[in-house]
């Protein structure tokens, strides 16, 4: 089991003409991904070799999704265009839409996210690295030789820290890791990959990953008190940024007492939700609440 992408999904990259779309549509191929689209304004007709598979390219997403059946898109342009995009897979009810352009103005996020809920389209991003159902699916960047499947779950806000804990965990394996992006605002959201975790029957047990800057850890801490039952634990970067500082993620500003990786941490141990200080203390933590090793 997996949440939100299986086997069965079938695929649309915007922007895979461009390089960085061309790119990662390789290794979406290269990782079982069923890819059944590319859609580029101007480049209808067209058909895209990566290897021993033609991938045909349309110039709209609701003529792919009419000639292919695709149901999820995975953007790939550049942040200019990004609204028009994500509006237009909106627009052909695309029930899933992963964002991973960086950049991406505030004002236009918030503008396509309330569009993508209104049309039913659950969006991922912007600014991440996508997510993997391993051994069945990847839609985005995420590397797919870092670990196997297995039954962890993973939600993260940074994209290095989600490859780090696949591979630290790459023995247990993972249902699905969800790189959320750490933009101030996003689509789909911690609480929103607790819930679909939790029901999972795939997922015995979950990983989170925050970092400094807001209060997103703090809202998934009461969440996991009242609707979670599964072990899990947590890591959240940023013990050492200084205050008032942007650390990388536009996000990850820190201000006052408020947003600290402290402040965090202490949330999710109130609930018991176990936290590391490092992420291979994060995945001992992880080992020992399934009862494989010692913490």
């Amino acid at each position: 089991m997996a949440i939100f992408l299986t086997k069965d999904s079938r695929v649309l990259v915007q922007g895979m003409t461009g390089a960085e779309g061309g790119r990662h549509t390789a290794r979406m191929l290269a990782a079982g991904t069923d890819v059944v689209a590319g859609v580029t304004p101007g480049k209808g007709g067209r058909t895209v070799d990566f290897g021993e598979r033609s991938v045909p390219v349309f110039g709209s997403v609701a003529e792919a999704v009419a000639q292919t059946g695709a149901d999820v898109s995975v953007v790939f342009v550049p942040p200019r265009f990004t609204r028009g995009a994500v509006e237009e897979a909106a627009g052909a009810r695309v029930p899933l839409c992963v964002v991973i352009t960086e950049g991406v103005p505030v004002h236009d996020t918030v503008r396509f996210r309330a569009l993508a809920a209104r049309s039913g389209t659950r969006l991922i991003g912007p600014n991440c690295p996508g997510l993997i159902s391993p051994g069945q699916s990847s839609a985005g960047i995420i590397p797919a030789d870092i670990t196997a499947a297995g039954r962890v779950g993973l939600v993260s806000k940074s994209g290095t820290l989600t490859y780090q804990l696949m591979y630290e965990l790459r023995d247990l394996g993972f249902s699905t890791a969800v790189g959320i992006g750490g933009d101030p605002v996003v689509g789909t959201t911690h609480i929103d990959c607790l819930q679909a975790f939790q029901q999972d029957p795939g997922t015995d047990a979950i990983v989170m990953i925050g970092e400094i800057g807001g209060d997103a850890e703090e809202r998934a801490a009461a969440y996991v008190a009242g609707h979670v039952t599964k072990p899990v634990v947590a890591y959240v970067a940023g013990y050492t940024a200084p205050e008032g500082k942007t650390m990388g993620h536009a996000g990850a500003i820190v201000s006052g007492s408020s947003g600290t990786a402290q402040a965090k941490k202490e949330a999710l141990e109130a609930v018991g939700v176990r936290v590391g200080r490092t992420p291979s203390e994060t995945a001992r933590l992880l080992r020992s609440a399934l009862g494989r090793v010692p913490a």
